[in-house]
């Protein structure tokens, strides 16, 4: 191994990546002829922004030097795992735009890590641990004080051998002993004090089986597994830097050639965000959210549905860098960049989520027109469309008042309004119900005004967005905001349970939506430019007579800490 002192120096304030700077040492003094990373996942949950990072650092890196990068399943925890976890992490890559050179699980390796661990017994290094959890827990010593020697560490090469043949032929119990490695239990470093390599599992595994009834630790089956698929650049969260003289460890006493060479960045938190599975498994469990794919969740299946781009949640990884760092990120940085994304390139259409019917009154009533309106003002090239205009339209409730206060610029008796694309109109009167809701509002309107101008020049404020009542789609409309209304939802002390911390605004259903008649024709997880409303995509969860839109991100940041 080469002098690995960058690895735990502070990395400076500066554009460079300093795990590109390590991979260019290693090619230069001839450490690799190659690099190979790839990105290991156990499959117990589904994929959250946290595994964006990782995912985006692991197939970058490769991208960049031309390697390759494998998707390796950690498969080491049978109780745990399922094929429709495998199933949603390789979705979720593929969204994100990458794709893997080979797909491995650890469980490929299985015979491999065992026979290294039977030559860890052979040189003395690895031996059977018959001590409780309780008792391995306690004589492991603290962060102040040195370990302790179990009774079994000195036992004979040949009985641990026996004991391991037996443990493997399933003659014991669970937890009836473990295979530890032998190696400093006075150490600093309480993961070097004999951890535990391999324990009993009786349970039937997704991909082998009942063959097994002993499992590899992740810490033993993570360096083997690495090295035997060819990784030289085993890149990891910073969680993991206290386990490298483990990883190391392993592949010096086991000489196994080509070691690779782990290195550590600092995971990505970001505020108002979940994403312990055991917690997100609450949520979905006790019915708090709708799956691990509610467009609230922070999981990358989430996103996808409530219509996060791809190409954004890859521009925020990269807008926040590669550090040794740690840092929590504000959420919403990752709604500037969707919001970005999508105002480049998402088509713009008319939709009233809360409707007002407006008559104009001197608009004859069999005339239907055709109106010209921009598909996406940031592509030109993309040119018009046409939406269809009739005397009897929708507004937003909120685009029209009475009594309006100062500086209202939309609908009301003393002001002139521009309908977007179409005419100006003015007040004339309105209808209400028994409890004195307005009901409609009639206006007249300039025949001369015709593509909000007017001949004269005068100016007109305000400009309202609208949908012909005849020829408008019913829509249901989801708007979503932030799951919790604390930054660090997982902090028990801001309210006693992460339960109690979720933000009660965070999702309004809106039922009976006026939409232009385009959008009935619209894909599922396809985004739009709602004018005036923000950006919504088509959920999956709609029908032909039934479409329901889910609002991805508003047209500003209008989220107030809490």
């Amino acid at each position: 191994m080469a002098d690995e002192k960058i690895l735990n120096e502070e990395v400076a304030s500066t554009p460079s990546n300093f795990i590109y700077d390590f991979i260019d040492k290693d090619l230069a003094e001839g450490v690799y002829s190659r690099v190979q990373t790839r990105f290991p996942p156990e499959p117990n949950g589904y994929l959250h922004i946290g595994h964006a990072k990782a995912i985006c650092i692991d197939f970058g890196t490769a991208e960049k030097y031309g390697g390759k990068c494998n998707l390796r399943l950690d498969d080491t925890n049978p109780t745990k795992e399922d094929v429709e976890y495998v199933d949603a992490i390789m979705e979720d890559i593929k969204w994100l735009g990458f794709n893997w050179d080979n797909v491995y699980f650890a469980s490929d390796y299985f015979d491999f890590i065992y026979d290294c661990a039977l030559k860890l017994i052979d040189k003395g290094l690895a031996y059977v641990d018959e001590s409780t959890p309780d008792e391995i827990r306690e004589m492991r010593g603290t962060l102040t004080e040195a370990g302790n020697n179990s009774p079994y560490r000195d036992r004979p090469i040949e009985e641990t051998r026996d004991l391991f043949a037996r443990m493997t032929a399933g003659e014991f119990e669970n937890g009836a002993m473990v295979l530890r490695a032998k190696i400093d239990m006075a150490s600093s470093n309480i993961n070097m004090r004999d951890p535990v390599i391999y324990r009993i599992m009786k349970a039937t595994h997704h991909r082998t089986g009942d063959k097994w009834c002993v499992y590899p630790m992740y810490d033993f089956a993570h360096p083997l597994s690495d090295t035997r698929e060819g990784v030289t650049h085993s890149l990891c969260s910073l969680e993991f830097e206290n386990h490298r003289p483990l990883y190391n460890w392993f592949l010096e006493k086991l000489e196994l050639p080509e070691p690779s060479r782990q290195i550590e960045f600092a995971r990505m938190n970001v505020n108002y965000t979940l994403t312990s599975k055991r917690k997100c498994l609450k949520l979905v469990n006790d019915g708090l959210v709708t799956g691990w794919d509610d467009p609230r969740m922070a999981t990358l299946c989430g996103m996808r549905r409530r219509g996060y781009p791809a190409s954004a949640v890859r521009a925020f990884v990269d807008k926040i860098g590669v550090s040794k760092a740690y840092s929590v990120i504000d959420y919403a940085l990752l709604e500037s960049c969707v919001r970005d994304e999508l105002n480049a390139n998402a088509d713009r259409a008319m939709a009233v989520l809360r409707p007002l019917k407006v008559v104009i009154d001197n608009y004859p009533e069999d005339k239907v027109e055709e109106i010209s309106v921009e598909i996406n003002p940031n592509k030109p090239e993309l040119g018009n469309k046409t939406v269809t205009f009739s005397r009897e339209i929708f507004i937003e409730q909120d685009d029209f008042m009475l009594d309006p206060p100062g500086k209202y610029f939309r609908l009301c008796p003393t002001k002139e309004v521009r309908l977007k694309g179409a005419y100006f109109v003015k007040y004339a009167s309105h209808e209400t119900d028994e409890q004195g809701n307005i009901t409609c509002v009639h206006v007249t309107y300039d025949p001369t005004s015709y593509g909000g101008e007017s001949p004269d020049g005068r100016k007109v404020k305000g400009t309202i967005h609208w949908v012909s009542c005849a020829h408008a789609v019913d829509a249901t409309v989801r708007l979503y905001d932030r799951l919790f209304n604390v930054e660090n939802p997982s902090d028990e002390e801001n309210v006693g349970s992460f339960t109690e911390n979720l933000n009660p605004e965070s999702l309004t259903v809106l039922k009976g939506c006026k939409l232009e008649a385009s959008l009935g024709s619209a894909k599922v997880g396809e985004g739009f430019q709602f004018i005036r409303q923000g950006y919504f995509c088509l959920d999956k969860d709609s029908t032909a007579d039934n479409l329901i839109f889910n609002r991805t991100v508003a047209l500003k940041d209008s989220f107030k800490k809490g």
